[in-house]
């Protein structure tokens, strides 16, 4: 199975908020930039894997600003990461006014997974991903911590086993200390 890119599975959406999109505020409703995002990041993994692909989760939305009515929203949607059979969806969100300065400022992000699925619904491989740029890169290294802390919640990992998440607070050192203490402390019970 060959790599890809983060930059092969770019989607870029383009929508504006009219009033039917806008709550009593008058500012985009958040279910609506859901959908677009949801729709804008599984095209961008289908890109990746070139098969069917379902969401498994919405890991994370930052909703940092409200888009008025009348905005421009585009929405770019790039893989993370992938695993066996998931695939991580960075999503960012930028509006852009109607004035003649026509000002971009990036308002939202996201971060979806989607579990590429056969013609049955079972999971199947994806593609490895190779990050290029600086900020690929840190995202990639972020995702599985991102994915550790997802099944900790999940109640799918014990956070002893979480070894990217550990190493956020302790040194290898310290790590090792904790493995020891946990292994004595198994022993002696």
């Amino acid at each position: 199975m060959k790599a890809r890119t983060p930059k092969e599975s770019l989607t870029i959406l383009t929508e504006i908020v009219l009033p039917n999109d806008t709550n009593n505020l008058k500012n985009l409703f958040g279910g609506r930039l859901l959908s677009w995002m949801d729709r804008a990041s599984a095209i961008s993994a289908h890109r990746h894997c070139k098969r069917i692909v379902v969401t498994s989760s919405v890991n994370n939305v930052s909703f940092n600003q409200p888009v008025p009515q009348g905005s421009i929203v585009t929405i770019e949607a790039k893989v993370s990461r992938a695993f066996t059979s998931s695939i991580e969806v960075f999503v960012d969100v930028y509006i852009e006014d109607q004035t003649v300065a026509g000002k971009k400022t990036k308002a939202n992000e996201a971060i979806y997974t989607f579990v590429a699925v056969d013609q049955l619904g079972n999971p199947i491989n994806v593609p490895p991903l190779i990050p290029e740029t600086d900020q690929e890169k840190k995202r990639y290294e972020g995702a599985l911590r991102r994915k550790q802390l997802a099944l900790i919640l999940a109640g799918k990992m014990k956070p002893k086993d979480a070894t990217e998440l550990k190493a956020l607070f302790f040194s290898p050192e310290e790590i090792v200390n904790l493995e020891n203490h946990e292994k004595e402390s198994k022993d002696q019970g």
